[in-house]
Parts: C-alpha cells; sequence; structure tokens
C-alpha cells in the first residue's frame, strides 16, 4: 500500500466537513465506481474498496478521531505492527517518512510481515455479502408521498438444496489439511534484518480453512445459485433523484455465518409537467386574467390531491410570486414540509370578436396613464 491516500482526499472532502457532507461524497462514489456499473473495471473495483474503506472511518465518530489525531496508525491495528528489530519505528522517521519515502505497508509488502505479524487477513472467519445497487425510476407525486414498489433483481442466493453449505446433502465439509483449518500457511525467510514470518492465504482452500470433498449438485459446491428475484422496497416520501434508500440484507449472502450484504436503491424522479422541485420547496406557475389582476380575486392553486384558496390583490403585476407555507414536499428525514411558490403570468386575451375588441377600446379610454406605475414612469423619460 505504497501509495495509500489520505482518507479526505478519497472521499474530496475538508476534515471539517459534515457528518452529512461525508456520507453525500461516499455515495457519490460509490454509484460511480459500483462493480456493477463496471463490470470488469479492476481500476474502478480498486477505488470503490477504497472509498468504503474511507468511509468506514470517517463516518465513525471513535475512529474519525483517532484518525484524526495518529494517521494510519491511529485505526490500522496492523499499521507499524511487528517491529521486529526496527526499534518503535525509530530509523524510518515519523510513520514512514524515511526509507526514500517508504510506509510501513511497503515494508511489509518487502518482508512478508514483521516479528511474526501479518497484515493478511484469513478468509475463514464470518464475512459480510456482497452490496448490490439498482436505480428505480417513480413519478413526481410517488416522490411526495412516498410508496411501494416491487422489483426484480438477479442476484447471488444460498441454495435451497444444501442450505449455502456447497455439501451434498448429508455430508460436511473437511478441514483443510494443508492450512489445519486456519486458512493460511506461514513461511519463515531470512533477510539483512532478522528472520521474518511470510503467511499467505491457504492455495488449496483459499482462506476458508475448509473444504467441500462432495459437492451439492445444484451449486456445485458453491453455496450459491444466481436467481431473479422479487423484493418489495418501501420509498419514503420526500425523496428526490439520486437519493438511496438502503434495504438491508437483500444483498448477497454473506460467507462463513457473516451477514448478507444490503441493497442500495437509487432514486431517479420523473419531472412533472407543471410543478418544479428545488429541495422541498415547490414552484408553479398561475396564469391569472386581466381582471382578475386588475381587480383582485380570489384564485384556487392546484395541490396534489387538493387545492388552495388565495386572494389576488388589485393591481398585482404579472410575474409577482406569492407563497404558500407548508404546502411544499416533506423532509425525508424529519418530515417538516417546505414551501409552495407561486408566480402570477397574466395573460392576454388572443382571440376577440368586435364587440371584446370595442370593450376594450371603451376601458383604455376610461384608463388614465397614469393608473399603469411602470408605463407612467416609463413616459416621463427623456431620450
Amino acid at each position: 500500500m505504497a501509495d495509500k491516500r489520505d482518507y479526505y482526499e478519497v472521499l474530496g472532502v475538508s476534515k471539517n466537513a459534515s457528518d452529512a457532507e461525508i456520507k453525500k461524497a461516499y455515495h457519490k462514489l460509490a454509484m460511480k465506481y459500483h462493480p456493477d456499473r463496471n463490470p470488469g473495471d479492476k481500476t474502478a473495483e480498486e477505488k470503490f474498496k477504497e472509498a468504503n474503506e474511507a468511509y468506514e472511518i470517517l463516518s465513525d465518530p471513535d475512529k474519525k478521531d483517532k484518525y484524526d489525531r495518529f494517521g494510519f496508525a491511529g485505526v490500522d491495528p496492523n499499521f507499524g505492527a511487528g517491529q521486529g528489530g526496527f526499534g518503535g519505528f525509530g530509523g524510518f522517521g515519523n510513520f514512514g517518512g524515511g526509507m526514500g519515502g517508504m510506509g510501513f505497508e511497503d515494508i511489509f509488502d518487502m518482508f512478508g510481515g514483521m516479528g511474526g505479524g501479518s497484515r493478511r487477513r484469513s478468509r475463514s472467519g464470518p464475512q459480510k455479502g456482497r452490496d448490490l445497487q439498482k436505480t428505480v425510476t417513480i413519478d413526481f407525486t410517488d416522490a411526495l408521498f412516498g410508496c411501494s414498489k416491487q422489483i426484480e433483481l438477479t442476484k447471488a442466493v444460498k441454495c435451497k438444496t444444501c442450505g449455502g453449505s456447497g455439501c451434498k446433502p448429508g455430508t460436511n465439509k473437511k478441514t483443510c489439511d494443508q492450512c489445519g483449518g486456519s486458512g493460511q500457511v506461514s513461511q519463515v525467510s531470512n533477510t539483512p534484518f532478522g528472520r521474518f514470518q511470510n503467511i499467505t492465504t491457504c492455495s488449496k482452500c483459499g482462506g476458508t480453512g475448509q473444504i467441500v470433498e462432495t459437492p451439492c449438485s445444484d451449486c456445485g459446491g458453491a453455496g450459491v445459485q444466481k436467481k431473479t428475484v422479487k423484493i418489495k422496497v418501501d420509498i419514503p416520501a420526500g425523496v428526490n433523484t439520486d437519493s438511496i434508500v438502503t434495504v438491508r440484507g437483500q444483498g448477497e449472502p454473506g460467507k462463513n455465518g457473516g451477514p448478507d450484504g444490503d441493497l442500495y436503491i437509487v432514486i431517479n424522479v420523473r419531472p412533472h409537467s407543471t410543478y418544479k422541485r428545488r429541495g422541498n420547496d415547490l414552484y408553479l406557475d398561475l396564469p391569472i386574467t386581466f381582471d382578475q389582476a386588475a381587480l383582485g380575486a380570489k384564485v384556487q392553486v392546484p395541490g396534489f390531491g387538493e387545492s388552495y384558496s388565495y386572494t389576488i390583490t388589485p393591481g398585482t403585476q404579472t410575474g409577482s410570486t406569492f407563497r404558500l407555507k407548508g404546502k411544499g414536499v416533506p423532509d425525508i428525514r424529519t418530515g417538516r414540509k417546505g414551501d409552495l411558490y407561486v408566480k402570477v403570468t397574466v395573460e392576454v386575451p388572443a382571440k376577440l370578436g368586435r364587440k371584446e375588441k370595442k370593450a376594450i377600446e371603451d376601458m383604455a379610454s376610461a384608463i388614465p396613464a397614469s393608473a399603469y406605475p411602470k408605463k407612467s414612469k416609463f413616459d416621463k423619460l427623456k431620450f
């Protein structure tokens, strides 16, 4: 890990970033580099793992505090472990500052672990299953009020025949004879710095410590099968495009008794033909007639499943905006609603008969120029 990057740099946030900013930055990277979106792309896979590692530390207050104070040494139990003659980091500068810029991860790579320690972890312990991601498109009104959607997802599921063990019914796994069930094999090597123990994953059992001697005929010993399943997803009110709904335990099965992964639903909201949304506020253009604008009137503002009354004051100009408090979108966390902003547009009659034209001419003659506030000011300008 010669080029292990600062966790804040990985997520692209400052050290003063809030929890919400850290979470938002992580979700953005997770969506961009998720393996399902980048099949076969090793670079994207590494970036995804890097983002997960950074978020795991920075989202935990205790781990974040230790990282802020001590760097990687405060959060990685293997960072600098097993000093084996290096004198408590002496001779290497301040946490990897010496040795030509090499960090302790580089030293581990060179000698495969120090003083009997190892930075490799056995895969025989419980492992969480792979997280999955799927995009779901919903209507504008579903985003406002919440909804339930049934989605189809092709994923690995536990084999029903063997219950996920991979063994033919009636048989069991055997302890690996190469590693003795530890999942690791060790080799001692002599170096100019002393004797070091190099611990690697057992090649025979793949680090699990057990071997399937009689595989299940349905899954071939894998313990899982690819299936298309239907999952009900409850989408809360207030979601917006790029919101993420987490469905716990609906990812792929864990290994060695580990928990199942999670399913991340990325929301895409179809735009509305009339309403616009900014955050939790709604915006609407409301057409009114000339007489309503001039004389004032009570108008009905269309809502979703209801309408709201509002009194237009006499002399209302086109472009004027009024607010209906609490008639917007509920906040996804607090439930508190935003506001509805209504912009008035005065419509001019487009189809007029002789009688209507005459009425407007009479009105124009009867109304003095001073009654029009903007026009009267404009007429006084000298060019």
